[in-house]
């Protein structure tokens, strides 16, 4: 038994925060949702961000709005992908790579179940300065971008040590 814990502790914490990203994204899109209720579907909280709540039934930055299917393909791709994460994932020895991935996989299931759920995946933050808006997102887009970045540093800098080792030789 210590053996299976001691195998798969590193995919069981990333699964662990890939359900906490895609339950705290819930949470925080039904307390908008209450916060919203009564407004025009947005509320400016500084000058350069504001709360709204829109449905994007696209991907990243509106691309692939109204593809014909596309609910079911873009869900059917999304699972495709977090399944080769899921392998890497059980194959990983690495904490780093661990944590990222189980962000990517926790944002990607969330807004695929989104996407089932209600045809679109819903849109909270919306950061604009001098009236340019950058497209609204989520906590789980949030989570993909920081999960993606953190496998990039830490290919960055593993391969750097790596080169400095060979170097030193």
């Amino acid at each position: 038994m210590k053996r299976f814990f001691s195998k798969y502790r590193l995919p069981a914490i990333a699964l662990m925060l890939a359900a906490l990203v895609i339950v705290i994204d819930r949470l925080t899109e039904q307390a908008v949702a209450l916060y919203l209720q009564d407004s025009e579907g947005f509320i400016e909280i500084t000058p350069f961000f504001n709360l709204v709540w829109t449905g994007n039934d696209g991907i990243s930055f509106g691309m692939l709005q109204g593809l014909a299917y596309g609910k079911w393909l873009l869900s059917a791709f999304a699972f495709i992908i977090t399944g080769f994460f899921f392998i890497w994932l059980l194959r990983t020895q690495s904490l780093w790579v661990s944590v990222a991935l189980g962000l990517i996989i926790g944002g990607a299931l969330g807004n695929t179940f989104e996407r089932l759920a209600y045809g679109h995946v819903i849109d909270i933050l919306d950061f604009h300065v001098y009236g340019y808006h950058w497209p609204a997102f989520n906590l789980t887009d949030s989570a993909i971008v920081g999960g993606v970045t953190l496998l990039m540093f830490y290919e960055f800098f593993k391969t750097s040590k790596l080169e400095d080792l060979k170097g030193e030789e």
